[in-house]
């Protein structure tokens, strides 16, 4: 750890306070416990940690964001490492990926962006990354390898990034978007939906291959179906209704009727409709982390007008994020008896 405050510039010069655990322990107090820069100072003081000023707090905050990641990433690692590979029911990795919203103090829109990865059934982190309000919402952005299976919303339904996910080897489980991501029947033929969705009754699945085409290359996907429930299916259209109204635009009718469907495609070839249809549901899971994050940790809320200190602070929660998994991971892992049985 020592080193890589050095290496990454968290430490610049040879006068002042070189430890670097100090300093994490400091920067978390601050970050991860909420309290503000002068409190921070207070209880180092009193706690007799440390005599410093909430100003030199400060100015070391805004310099540790590459040293952050840097151990956000080792810790990611380990924990890989430690986790290994549960028995789970599918053979596949499942990770699921989503990005929320976060705001400085006073901003009416986003400020950042946080692109978030994990693991079922872990439920932990395995990538993440944060960029401005410039960062799209894409596949491509994320490392995909063979023997994953990927499950994502219908904002990343886009023909670039579900090519990124299976030229990597990986499979993907997307929401299909009609109108962001064409598709069309096997052979190059047009893509006849009504004739079977229509005869679908509330609950009832249909599937069916489709494929697209990428840069020249053409992939094959299942698209899957199930019927809403009339309830669901109204509030649907009357969401897809107030969208288009907002956006001051006219939805088409059967963009409307679609609606009353979920529509799923995926690239794995043998799971069960009903597994796929199920799958999806877990999606919901990330949604779930993200609360944690925004309510627990306080993360929805960046309470830093400096770029540097912003990005600084979301780097220590996320860090803060993944120690409270590490912590939660021993808790499974731990023995009484202080030796591992076999």
């Amino acid at each position: 750890m020592q080193e890589r405050a050095w290496a990454d510039g968290f430490f610049q010069r040879s006068r002042g306070l070189h430890d670097a655990e100090l300093w994490l322990r400091l920067i978390l107090m601050h970050v991860g416990g909420g309290l503000s820069l002068k409190q921070t100072a207070v209880r180092a003081r009193e706690l007799g940690l440390a005599r410093i000023s909430s100003v030199a707090l400060f100015k070391r905050l805004r310099r540790s964001q590459r040293w952050l990641q840097g151990l956000t990433r080792h810790l990611l690692t380990v924990q890989q490492k430690k986790l290994g590979r549960f028995d789970w029911p599918y053979r596949y990795r499942l990770r699921i990926i989503d990005a929320s919203h976060i705001q400085e103090p006073g901003s009416t829109g986003t400020d950042w962006r946080l692109h978030y990865s994990i693991r079922l059934p872990e439920l932990t982190c395995d990538y993440f990354e944060l960029t401005d309000d410039q960062g799209g919402e894409k596949l491509g952005r994320y490392p995909f390898a063979a023997g994953e299976l990927v499950l994502v919303d219908r904002g990343y339904s886009h023909r670039a990034g579900v090519a990124h996910v299976l030229e990597s080897g990986a499979q993907v489980l997307v929401r299909w978007n009609p109108g962001l991501f064409p598709l069309r029947a096997p052979g190059g033929k047009a893509l006849e939906l009504w004739p079977k969705l229509r005869t679908l009754r509330e609950g009832q699945t249909a599937e069916q291959w489709v494929e697209f085409e990428w840069n020249t290359k053409t992939y094959r996907l299942r698209l899957c179906a199930v019927r809403k429930s009339q309830l669901a299916a109204q509030k649907a259209l009357k969401k897809a209704r107030r969208k288009a109204q907002k956006n001051g635009t006219q939805a088409q009718a059967e963009a409307l009727e679609l609606t009353g469907y979920v529509l799923i495609l995926t690239s794995e070839p043998t799971l069960p409709l009903e597994a796929v249809l199920e799958l999806y549901r877990g999606r919901w899971q990330v949604e779930l982390v993200f609360k944690r994050l925004k309510h627990l940790l306080e993360v929805g809320q960046v309470p830093k007008y400096d770029p540097a200190s912003a990005l600084a602070w979301m780097q220590a929660k996320i860090l803060t994020a993944l120690l409270v998994d590490r912590i939660l991971i021993e808790g499974k892992f731990f023995s009484p008896w202080g030796f591992t049985l076999r």
